[in-house]
């Protein structure tokens, strides 16, 4: 489904001005929330709630207080027209593009902490991550009064984070999660890879490769720690810089697992490559 009418809304007055008519109206309204630099991962999402929902909220914000680095956060790509090209031919009704003094004003004091699921992985290695991610979210689905919101597995950590919080706070919301998109070659899709070389784009199938692989020995019965410590050596000997976690751990509650599962697993990764982070997980059967 295509439309010409999508509308763009800056402000928490006008969003809530068009969601409090839909929901007058009777109509479900999904949201789908992202940082923009769009990709068919994110499209995906876009599909899903349209498929699921009566109108669909795509926001485009870089949330400022989820990145540790500056300059990670400068870096960060911003293509708003182009991300509205592709939600305005995806179908989206209502594109929410705050500015930062919109999102989080003058005397702004609050923050949402997610103890547990937010510990280890990229919470350990990026200190107040999933406070940042945790604050937004839960301010944006407020915002937009969604009943679904779409998020994508790639994220994994995230999607519990959100889970959590939105169960915690009793928020009126179900979070849908929808199968990581990958590019040909396998790479999950991610607003960071445009920034890699051509070299490094080249080289970071391998992570997916590896991944796939170290699973699939787990799988078999291999030595646990024998088989992560081996994906690492091979993300290393490829070219990769530096690997933040390697990990195992229970697909429900995000626990560590340290021996041959016995129910379903996610394994998950974070890697530098061409000073870019790169996250990936899979399955891992059972």
């Amino acid at each position: 489904m295509t439309t010409a009418h999508m509308t763009t809304a800056h402000t928490v007055h006008d969003l809530r001005a068009q969601v409090t008519q839909w929901k007058r109206d009777g109509l479900r309204v999904g949201m789908v929330p992202t940082m923009g630099a769009l990709h068919d991962g994110h499209l995906s999402l876009v599909r899903a709630a349209r498929a699921a929902c009566d109108r669909v909220v795509v926001s485009v914000f870089v949330n400022p207080i989820q990145f540790d680095d500056a300059a990670d956060l400068a870096a960060y790509p911003r293509t708003l027209d182009a991300d509205a090209a592709l939600l305005r031919t995806a179908g989206v009704d209502v594109l929410y593009a705050p500015s930062a003094s919109e999102m989080y004003p003058p005397g702004f004091a609050t923050t949402i902490c997610v103890r547990g699921v937010s510990e280890g992985l990229c919470g350990g290695a990026r200190p107040g991550h999933f406070d940042g991610v945790a604050t937004v979210v839960c301010k944006l689905l407020m915002q937009a009064l969604a009943d679904r919101a779409f998020f994508g597995e790639k994220d994994f950590q995230q999607v519990h984070v959100v889970r959590r919080m939105v169960a915690d706070l009793n928020l009126p919301v179900e979070i849908v999660t929808c199968p990581t998109r990958r590019e040909d070659d396998g790479l999950a899709m991610s607003s960071r890879n445009r920034r890699l070389s051509a070299e490094g784009r080249a080289r970071a199938r391998i992570l997916p490769q590896v991944l796939t692989k170290c699973a699939e020995r787990i799988a078999a019965g291999d030595d646990l720690a024998a088989a992560l410590q081996q994906a690492r050596d091979a993300l290393l000997a490829a070219g990769f810089t530096s690997v933040d976690y390697l990990e195992l751990r229970d697909a429900h509650d995000l626990a560590p697992v340290t021996a041959t599962p016995t129910a379903p697993a996610r394994l998950l990764a974070a890697a530098w490559l061409d000073s870019v982070r790169l996250i990936d997980g899979v399955d891992v059967g059972v």
